[in-house]
């Protein structure tokens, strides 16, 4: 299949690891050229290496960025550059670690702030700075603009211990369906993709949280979250990156406004 994303240019934030690294790789490998950021320009730089080497593509497609998407200026700085340099953009994914475990009693007014500014304020100034670049792209002939946000499971059932992450994503979701209808008739699509249980190192953290807490073996904690999905196992990066690189797509057209759990079956909602 075709997915026409040849030659068009996205920027891909969190990319130097897990979700955001994997979906970077698969646009590459799609013919797309990839700005991708994360707050560290060693780590970055040698995101940008790998996914060239992985993919087979020229590292000239890859635009490796140091932002820090809880501030605003670089978030515009980062914007700018990836249209100055690949000349405009196509396709945004916002995405963004997720804030520590706990519940109510563990965390003071400051925490519930930084993880608004992480999860749901990064998401709006991502797409508030990529939207005048993404209007013109999609006044284009052939023209293709998509916002793609990584939320969680979380935001359609909320996990036990992630009060913090449930909360702003859920936040994300609101902005989300509201940004799709407002953009829609510009041609803009509007979509979050809900990770469940993907192996990364996020996982390997939560995992070894609990460990702590509950003495449960580190074995015994991942099966206890590969039997409440429908597909009985852990998710791959490789998995997610496909959901990705199909809403992304030319193919992907006529899908808007849509919150994907990419989950093996976790959330068991009708709708």
């Amino acid at each position: 299949m075709d997915l026409g994303l040849t030659d068009r240019i996205a920027f891909v934030a969190g990319a130097s690891s897990g979700l955001g690294r994997a979906a970077a790789a698969e646009l590459a490998r799609e013919g797309s050229r990839v700005a991708l950021c994360s707050r560290s320009e060693t780590r970055i730089a040698d995101a940008a290496t790998a996914i060239a080497d992985d993919a087979g593509v020229d590292p000239d497609r890859l635009l490796p960025l140091a932002c820090d998407v809880t501030d605003e200026a670089q978030i515009e700085q980062a914007i700018d550059h990836t249209v100055d340099h690949f000349g405009g953009l196509n396709i945004l994914l916002t995405n963004a670690g997720g804030p520590p475990s706990g519940s109510i009693d563990d965390f003071d007014a400051d925490d519930w702030r930084d993880a608004v500014e992480l999860n749901l304020m990064s998401t709006i100034n991502l797409c508030r700075h990529a939207l005048p670049h993404l209007r013109e792209a999609a006044a284009e002939d052939n023209g293709l603009a998509r916002i793609l946000m990584v939320t969680s499971v979380s935001a359609k059932q909320p996990i036990p211990n992630l009060d913090l992450s449930n909360t702003a994503r859920a936040g994300v979701q609101g902005f989300a369906k509201s940004l799709a209808n407002e953009v829609g008739p510009e041609g803009i699509t509007v979509n979050t993709l809900l990770p469940g249980y993907t192996r990364t190192e996020r996982l390997k953290d939560l995992a070894e949280t609990i460990q702590a807490r509950t003495g449960q073996s580190y074995d015994a904690v991942e099966a206890d979250w590969a039997e409440a999905n429908a597909l009985k196992r852990i998710g791959t990066t490789d998995e997610f990156a496909a959901a990705v690189a199909f809403l992304a797509s030319q193919r992907a057209a006529y899908i808007t406004g849509v919150a994907l759990p990419v989950d093996g079956g976790r959330v068991k909602h009708v709708l």
